[in-house]
């Protein structure tokens, strides 16, 4: 049986969504079962191995469905593998140095012993909704900078880590 992954984001604009299909298809490409949706849609976690949850930066601040989230299901989270990301840095230094996570999402990342936070480019275009993106991608400083290889390569960690967890689990039924 294959490890199950729950994929949840909370995005404005779009980005974390696409960061967080991106993850799916990649645990998908190394034999889990993942679902993507979006954190407000979800109703519980206990189908779940695995959850990687992610929430957009805005202003400094991790995207509130993403903290509503951890509140909602925090106990069941607390006896899952939980990974957590964030999206939004709008140049290239998610790329070139780790950035340590806002509050909301260092407060879940000690709530929950999540294994790994990771931040991720963001991507600010034409079109954005809320008057400071928009005011953003005026003034020149929009952009994408996602990195996907990299993204990709954290899903693939992933789903090593979550094969892992799964033989020992096995192993330990057998054994018992």
């Amino acid at each position: 049986m294959a490890p199950r992954a729950l994929v949840a984001y909370g995005t404005k604009n779009g980005s974390t969504q696409e960061i967080a299909e991106a993850i799916g298809d990649a645990l998908r490409a190394h034999g889990m079962e993942a679902e993507v949706r979006a954190a407000s849609e979800v109703r519980g976690v206990s189908p779940y191995d695995v959850v990687v949850l992610g929430g957009a930066l805005y202003r400094g601040r991790w995207h509130s469905d993403a903290v509503r989230f951890v509140h909602r299901h925090g106990a069941a989270l607390s006896k899952r593998t939980v990974w957590l990301f964030s999206s939004g840095p709008l140049d290239a230094s998610a790329g070139e140095r780790e950035i340590l996570p806002v509050r909301g999402a260092r407060r879940a990342l000690v709530r929950l012993d999540a294994r790994e936070h990771v931040t991720f480019g963001g991507r600010l275009e034409a079109g954005a909704r809320g008057r400071m993106a928009r005011m953003i991608v005026q003034s020149g400083r929009g952009g994408d900078f996602r990195d996907f290889a990299r993204i990709a390569a954290w899903a693939t960690k992933i789903a090593h880590a979550a094969a892992a967890e799964v033989q020992v689990r096995r192993q330990g039924h057998e054994a018992g």
